[in-house]
């Protein structure tokens, strides 16, 4: 037995002996006006239809406005650790984009022709780019996270899971609201507020939201003092809710993001290689442009952005939600939405004063979608059924700048690439998912989702190498795709692809809080255009033998078995949750670097490397000893093996290893190993209550690129939060310590070693404490 599964084996043994005193994050986040029915009990809407917690046959965590707040999560990544074999971080190099990997499936690259492996959805709205995906959590009621592959409900792209964001309604009847202010650390200063109220009683109501948050950056240029990696956030929703008769409900929502952020830097991990080309441009000298740093980081980071350069996002939607009961078993709803991302990013990827790895990545994308779903709800039969359309569009600007990367004869050569590509995606999907119950106990579930969607891409690229010495110098490279592929590819510029997504789920309840399920299901992320063609060399690739030119690559696809089990014991005081998992995973996409050498670079080809084997198991549990006393615990374990890593380019079977003789490499963002213990406990003080409680969340060791690059490996780490809150009729005030012990941990990175030999790590937070004033009415 290797030694993550006997630490593994001993985490869950912990847990297990623990468990009269620790209850599970999901039930301590599920407060009663948030995410609760009459009964107190958590209701989600996992399965687009509310169901208890309980009774869902998924492993999901639910968690509340008070949950998150507890856990002081300012936006999505703030639930990283938190949550059992799930890893959700800011994306590298961005102060807004996000990395999701649930269950070791992901995709961290945020260019525009790759799709995300776990969907994110707002009010049943379906966000298609990880840009602007790390939402600002200011007016939730609750947010979901289902592990494992959700393709009959929600279709392409979920082939991870999903991550549900439920905006709190309008109250029809009565007005409610909160104002909170937070001063913290590095001059944090974040003012929020909420108010619902009704404006015909009973009939139509009006909720606005909003949220501004700053912080001054955590990492210092030593050269200049100028500060990175910040936060400046301003974020606003509004949404009416009409209910003309008893069956008719109709809500109406907009929202806006707007974040002026500067650059976000990490460090640098590798040498930075150039290369130094000879009189007559027959042959090149590697040479170091600058040193990877040594020692122990210390939040400082240099740049080759002087002039002010940062990173701008806009980000609006609006979205209309009916529902009509048609009758008292039937009800149909409809979703339609538009939404419109605007992003001008500067990137620094090689994190240092020197010029190699220096872009600009301006976006333009909106999208429409339509979802119809019919719901029943009979005693024997219930689910929903429904279509799906998406039309996106995406069109992007980028600049390369690199003007320390090469020389000639010893004296610096100029190089800038500019970028023009755009994409257009039409997905067309029909699905349903019915769950007939043979007896009050046994129920079998079954789902089948139908997607079509097209592709059309076009490209066109231009680099440009002058010398500021030699005016004669100057050398002018082209591409465009499809058309400078030759024939026949040359007219390639669409695709398309159909997927079956089935799923079949057989449930037993032994009592009525009680719950045991198997399931299988099949997930599916849809192919692409290789959106980093800049030469023939990015779509050439040796295929059984041969070369091929290779333009597109193919969906992933997973099949996912599960057995799980939940339940709530003793009056709701304890709560159980446990799910073991064997998913095959095919035709995994990834990015893979090519040379580093020259005027044009390396290449960056796209392929379908191969298969995956990942199997693992969660645990959750939640027990309330006294009133009181609230204590956490979570434990994820996680296997994941490439069982073929297939890139043309070398040896058979390899991946990592030079000789070829078998597969190294470990997927990336697959800890073996997540674990969380937290507490609560609340003191009755007259008319006042003192609360206070904190978490430990343990993060095992994970690689941060493909290839397992030693820098961009994180060895594991432990993370402890604390808080304190007074509560005083409808004032609170609350002081909060995240990362209490300084722990240095890495998140993300970036590998581009196909160029300059890019290997650049982020970090996240260092410790931070904040005080919060708020009041509730």
């Amino acid at each position: 037995m290797n030694r993550f599964r006997v630490r593994a084996l001993a985490a869950a043994t912990t847990a297990l002996v623990a468990l009269p005193a620790m209850p599970a994050f999901a039930q301590e986040a599920a407060a009663p006006e948030a995410s609760a029915n009459d009964s107190g009990e958590i209701v989600v809407v996992a399965r687009k239809r509310e169901e208890r917690l309980v009774d869902v046959p998924i492993a999901i965590t639910a968690l509340s406005t008070e949950g998150l707040e507890k856990a002081g999560a300012k936006d999505l990544s703030g639930v990283q650790g938190a949550i059992p074999n799930v890893n959700i971080v800011q994306g590298r190099g961005s102060a807004s984009s996000a990395n999701f990997y649930i269950r070791g499936i992901g995709q961290p690259d945020a260019l525009q022709t790759f799709d995300p492996a776990v969907g994110v959805y707002v009010d049943g709205v379906y966000l298609s780019r990880i840009q602007g995906a790390l939402l600002n959590l200011f007016d939730v009621q609750r947010v979901e996270v289902l592990r494992g592959p959700q393709g009959s409900l929600y279709g392409k792209n979920t082939i991870g899971g999903a991550v549900n964001v439920v905006s709190k309604k309008p109250d029809l009847d009565t007005i409610r609201g909160e104002g909170a202010f937070t001063y913290g650390r590095f001059n944090e200063v974040t003012a929020k507020g909420y108010v619902t109220a009704p404006l015909v009683t009973d009939k139509l109501a009006l909720s606005l939201a909003g949220v501004y948050d700053k912080r001054d950056g955590i990492v210092t240029d030593p050269a200049t003092g100028k500060k990175y990696n910040d936060r400046d956030n301003l974020s606003g929703r509004a949404i009416l809710r009409a209910k003309p008769s008893d069956r008719v409900e109709v809500l109406i929502s907009g929202d806006y993001t707007r974040q002026r952020n500067a650059l976000t830097l990490g460090q640098a991990t590798a040498n930075l290689i150039g290369f130094n080309y000879n009189s007559t441009f027959t042959s090149v000298t590697p040479f170091v442009i600058a040193t990877a740093p040594t020692g122990r980081y210390n939040y400082t980071a240099s740049t080759s952005f002087k002039n002010g350069e940062g990173q701008r996002l806009d980000h609006w939607g609006l979205s209309g939600t009916i529902n009509v009961d048609l009758t008292d078993n039937l009800q149909l709803t409809s979703i339609t939405a538009y939404r419109k991302l605007k992003t001008n990013f500067y990137v620094d990827i090689d994190a240092t004063a020197a010029e190699v790895g220096d872009v600009f990545v301006g976006t333009r994308q909106h999208q429409f979608s339509q979802e119809l779903q019919l719901k029943l709800d009979t005693e024997k039969l219930k689910g929903v059924v429904g279509l799906y359309f998406l039309d996106e569009q995406v069109n992007s600007h980028q600049e390369a700048y690199a003007d320390s990367y090469l020389q000639y004869v010893g004296t610096p050569l100029n190089f800038l690439r500019t970028i023009d590509d755009r994409q257009n995606t039409k997905s067309y999907a029909a699905f349903g998912q019915l769950t007939y119950n043979f007896t009050e106990k046994l129920a079998l579930t079954a789902g089948l989702r139908y997607t079509h969607e097209k592709k059309k891409y076009f490209r066109t690229t231009t680099a440009t190498t002058t010398s500021p010495v030699f005016p004669a110098i100057r050398i002018v490279s082209t591409f465009a795709f499809p058309t400078s592929l030759p024939a026949p590819y040359n007219t390639l510029d669409e695709v398309s692809y159909d997927a079956w997504t089935p799923s079949a789920t057989l449930s037993y309840k032994p009592t009525t809080n009680t719950l045991v399920y198997a399931s299988a299901s099949r997930g599916f992320k849809s192919g692409g255009f290789n959106g980093r063609v800049n030469s023939l060399a990015d779509v050439t690739l040796a295929v059984n033998g041969t070369t091929q030119i290779v333009p597109t690559f193919k969906p992933e696809t997973v099949w996912t078995y599960e057995a799980g089990a939940k339940g709530t014991f003793l009056d709701g005081r304890v709560s159980l949750s446990a799910a073991a998992f064997y998913s095959d995973y095919k035709d995994f996409q990834a990015r893979v670097g090519g040379g580093n050498t020259g005027i044009n670079g390396g290449s960056f080809p796209v392929i379908n490397a191969g298969k995956l084997r990942i199997q693992g198991f969660e645990f959750e549990a939640a027990v309330r000893p006294s009133t009181p006393l609230t204590l956490t615990a979570s434990v994820g374990y996680l296997d994941a093996k490439y069982k073929e890593f297939n890139d043309g380019r070398r040896a058979p079977s390899f991946s990592c290893n030079p000789t070829g003789t078998k597969i190294t490499c470990k997927p990336a963002f697959a800890p073996p190993l997540t674990m969380r213990i937290g507490a609560d406990y609340r003191i009755p003080l007259g008319e006042a209550s003192l609360s206070f409680g904190g978490d430990v969340r343990f993060v095992d060791k994970q690689y941060l690129s493909v290839d397992n690059r030693p820098g961009l490996t994180e060895d594991g780490y432990l993370l402890g939060n604390v808080y304190a809150q007074l509560d005083y009729d409808r004032f609170y005030l609350r002081g909060m310590v995240k990362n209490v012990g300084n722990a240095l941990y890495k998140t993300d990175g970036q590998e581009f070693s196909s160029v300059g030999n890019i290997q650049t790590v982020y970090y996240g937070d260092p410790r931070t404490w904040n005080l919060t004033l708020g009041v509730r009415f």
